[in-house]
C-alpha cells in the first residue's frame, strides 16, 4: 500500500500569523486542525514538518534536534517572507521546546508550549516511544506481522544518538527560559503520559514574562491537540491570541 505521508502547511487568512510546531516522531497533521480553526478567525497559519517525520522511521534517526531547529527556523523565516512581521507561536510537545527557544532567539508575539517537557523521565522512556512509533508506522504500511517483526528486529540494532541530542536540546532550552519575557499561555495535559507535567510548572514560574497564563486540561493526555478537549484548546488559544499587542 502506498502512504501518502502529511506534508508542511500553510492556511492563509490575516496579517497576523502564527507558527505551529508538531511534537518528535509526530507529523503536521498533529496541528492541522488547530490551524483550521485559527485561519477561519483570521490568522495566517504556517506549520513546517521536521526532517526525518511523517517518513518511514529508518530516516528518524538519522536526523537530529540541529535538523529540526533549522526546519523551525525556516518555517519562522517562510512567514517574515511573506509580509508577516508579527508572529505567533504554538507548539506541542517538542515543538513547545523549540516556541520556548524561538522566544529568546527571535522577536515573538506570544509562545504557547503545549505539553512541553522541560525534563524526561529516562532514555529509555524515549526509546521505547520511538520503537513504539516504529511499529506503528509500519503497521500503517500494511506490512505483514512477520515482516514487521524483521524489519523491527533490524532497527532495534541502529544506533540512537538522535535521544541523547534531544536530551542537550532540552536541556539547553530549560537552562534558558529565564530570559523569555514574551507574552506566553502554557498549556498542560493533567494525564500526560509521555512527559513530567511538572514541566509546565517550571515553564511559568520562571519565565520572566509579565503576561503569562497557564491552563490545565484535566481530561487531556499527551497529545492535546488531537484529544477530548481540542476544542476548548482552540478557544483559549485564539482568546490569548486576541489579548496580545498586535499592530495589524
Amino acid at each position: 500500500m502506498r502512504i501518502k505521508p502529511p506534508q508542511p502547511f500553510t492556511f492563509k487568512a490575516g496579517k497576523r500569523a502564527v507558527l505551529l510546531l508538531h511534537g518528535f516522531t509526530g507529523n503536521s497533521a498533529d496541528v492541522r486542525m488547530l490551524g483550521r480553526y485559527l485561519e477561519n478567525q483570521g490568522y495566517t497559519c504556517h506549520a513546517p514538518q521536521y526532517k526525518g517525520h511523517g517518513v518511514p522511521p529508518e530516516e528518524l534517526v538519522h536526523t537530529g534536534p540541529d535538523d529540526w531547529w533549522e526546519d523551525v527556523m525556516n518555517g519562522y523565516q517562510f512567514l517574515k517572507d511573506n509580509g508577516h512581521e508579527e508572529i505567533a507561536v504554538a507548539g506541542l510537545s517538542l515543538g513547545g521546546v523549540f516556541s520556548l527557544k524561538l522566544g529568546y532567539t527571535v522577536p515573538i508575539k506570544g509562545i504557547i508550549p503545549m505539553c512541553a517537557p522541560m525534563y524526561f523521565k529516562s532514555e529509555k522512556s524515549m526509546y521505547d516511544g520511538i520503537l513504539k512509533y516504529a511499529k506503528e508506522y509500519k503497521q500503517f504500511e500494511g506490512k505483514s506481522k512477520e515482516q514487521i517483526e524483521e524489519e523491527m528486529e533490524n532497527f532495534r540494532k541502529t544506533p540512537m544518538n538522535t535521544l541523547k541530542s534531544l536530551q542537550h536540546l532540552i536541556s539547553d532550552v530549560r537552562d534558558q527560559v529565564e530570559t523569555i519575557y514574551a507574552p506566553l499561555f502554557v498549556v498542560q495535559a493533567r494525564h500526560d503520559e509521555m512527559i513530567n507535567p511538572n514541566s509546565a510548572n517550571i515553564i511559568y514560574e520562571e519565565t520572566e514574562s509579565t503576561y503569562k497564563d497557564i491552563k490545565w486540561y484535566e481530561n487531556s493526555t499527551h497529545v492535546i491537540t488531537l484529544g477530548p478537549e481540542k476544542e476548548t484548546l482552540h478557544e483559549d488559544i485564539y482568546r490569548f491570541l486576541e489579548e496580545l499587542d498586535w499592530t495589524v
